[in-house]
Parts: C-alpha cells; structure tokens; sequence
C-alpha cells in the first residue's frame, strides 16, 4: 500500500529491536523490544515519528511557531522544543502544574531549547486546554507570526501516520530477524502511537495482536480517543473511515496514582527491570506498561497475551522524566 503524506527526517531510524533475556525466560515466551527510546537524544522517544510528519505539515502551511501542550515533564513537550529549534522555529509550551515545578528533567531540557513555556492549572489543562491554544495561536497571529498547533502527544490524524510508517518498519525487521510477531505491545498515554499501530495492521494485513496499555483515564477513554484519531487519519486519504471498537485491544488497571504519580511498586518494578535487563523504563509510561504486560502474563488464563508466543513492546522513550523523581527511589 502507497500512501502519499510528507514528513522530514529527524528520527534516528530503523531502531533496532532486542531480545528481552530475562523476561523470556521468566514467562517462557520469546519477548522482545523495540528501543524508539533510542531514536536520538534531545527528540528521543516515540513522539518524533509523529513530529516528522505534524511539522512538515507545519512548515508547508508556513509556521513559524509551534504550539503544543503537556504536562511539566511530557517528553512530547520537550521532543517539539528540539526539533523546533533544529529547523529554525520558536515553540510555546503550555504546561500543566499546580505548584512551583523545579528546572529538572524534561522541563529543564525545554529551556535549554530556547522554549517559551507557559504554566497552567491542572484544571484548565482538562477543561480548557483548546480555548488556550487557539488563543495563542490567535495572539501570535496579531503580532505578525504564523502558528501551528499540535495537540498533546501529537496525538492526531497527521501525527498517527509516525506508527503507520513504525509498523512497516517492524515488517522488515521482521523478515531480518526471521521472527513473526504475533503480538505488539505499547503505552497508551494519548492514543496517537496505538491508532497507528492498530491501523497499519489493520489496513496491511497483518493479522497481530495489537495491545495497549493505558496509563491515565481508563479504557473506555481511549477507545472512543482513538476511533476518533482514526477518523482523521483516513481523511488524509479522502476517506470516510474509521477504526471499530473490536479492533481496539486496551488494558485497564495500570493507571496506579494517576498520570505521572508513581507507587513504591511501580518504582521498584523499575529498580528489577534495569537491573534484569540493562534497559531503563520511565516512570510515567513504559514502566506502568511493562508492569502491565508481567501482571498479564502472570495471570494467562484472563489475558489478551494468553495465545502469544512472540511479543514485541514498543519502548516510547522517557528517561529524562525519571531524575525528578531521583528522591522517591529506596536504593
């Protein structure tokens, strides 16, 4: 399948996939993963992939600011700060917190980009993130500068084509490792990187077992986020499409907290898994997915991972939000 929509080259890719020793052995599968933590420094992560493609649509309608959203430490924020200030354009960060938020992690890496950041209440993050955009976006417009605005987690139909190219990417990969799939794995954290892994499965054929792991709101949620996702996807095809909810696999029950509110457990999860593997999950998302993904395997007979044999987990990057949490960790 041909499908014609620009993007620039900013990622590190292919990224390489990796067998998960420990882990396979642990649950008797063959469990691997694939490292799109490691698609570059500053833009690492899975939000890169959808940035090729939302800011090559921002440069075509002649942008000259970026406008996103997230919260302090969204590692989404801080991959638009650096691939803007790469191609030559200012980016308006507006983040959500409640309190005074220390220059570390993620919000640090904001300011070294040059990034103008914007705090909001957690409660206008909610119920009014899009009246404040469009603001902005309307303030810039009457000081003489274009803007564009890409939603939390460049979450949208353009953005979703990222894990539409991903999906053919693991393709090929497959064919070089000599490996089917029958299961990928990934976070569920704003939908975009779920919506392009089950649409590229679904429009090509694949026949896998696309799995997600939501780690805010609940499934319901993300089913209706993604269906909606989907449907400006295909209208980037001049289709009247979408996604149904029998194609839509998400697995509640790993919210913990709350976003970005972490447990003893969820951290000593964290502490095991480095030092099994040699791989680091963050906090906010892949660790929580993970964590998911043992509990499913622990408990075969009620799970969507109970007729798998070879999984492949989406590793969506995060580090830099794990040292602000440097105090929590009992070492």
């Amino acid at each position: 399948m041909s499908i014609k929509v620009e993007k620039i080259s900013l990622a590190n890719l292919p990224t390489k996939i990796e067998k998960l020793n420990y882990t396979s052995k642990k649950f008797n599968k063959n469990i691997f993963i694939k490292r799109d933590d490691q698609t570059g420094t500053e833009l690492g992560g899975n939000k890169i992939r959808k940035l090729e493609f939302a800011l090559a649509e921002a440069l075509a309608q002649g942008a000259d600011t970026i406008i996103t959203c997230g919260g302090t430490q969204s590692n989404h924020a801080r991959a638009t700060a650096a691939a803007a200030a790469k191609l030559g354009l200012k980016s308006i960060l507006i983040l959500s917190s409640d309190e005074k938020t220390p220059i570390d992690g993620n919000y640090l890496l904001d300011m070294l980009f040059g990034a103008e950041v914007r705090f909001i209440s957690s409660y206008d993050y909610t119920n009014n993130i899009s009246l404040i955009m469009q603001d902005t976006l309307k303030e810039l417009s009457k000081n003489g500068h274009t803007g564009y605005i890409i939603p939390t987690g460049a979450s949208n139909g353009i953005g979703t084509f990222g894990y539409f190219d991903a999906i053919k990417e693991i393709s090929k990969q497959e064919e070089l490792l000599g490996i089917n799939f029958d299961t990928i794995c990934c976070t569920v954290g704003s939908g975009g990187t779920y919506a392009g892994l089950c649409l590229g499965n679904k429009m090509l054929n694949l026949d896998k077992n696309i799995v997600g792991f939501n780690i805010s709101s609940d499934r319901e949620h993300f089913v209706s986020e993604i269906i909606e996702i989907s449907k400006e996807f295909y209208s980037y095809l001049k289709e009247d499409n979408a996604l149904l909810e029998e194609d839509i696999k998400v697995i509640d029950g790993n919210v913990g907290r709350g976003y970005a509110l972490s447990t003893a457990e969820e951290l000593e999860f964290l502490n095991s898994f480095a030092k099994n593997e040699g791989i680091v999950l963050d906090p906010v998302y892949t660790g929580k997915a993970m964590k998911g993904i043992y509990s499913e395997l622990e408990n075969p007979k009620t799970s969507y991972l109970s007729k798998s044999n070879n999984i492949l987990f989406i590793h969506t990057g995060g580090i830099f939000g794990l040292f602000p949490k440097k105090f929590q960790f009992e070492f």
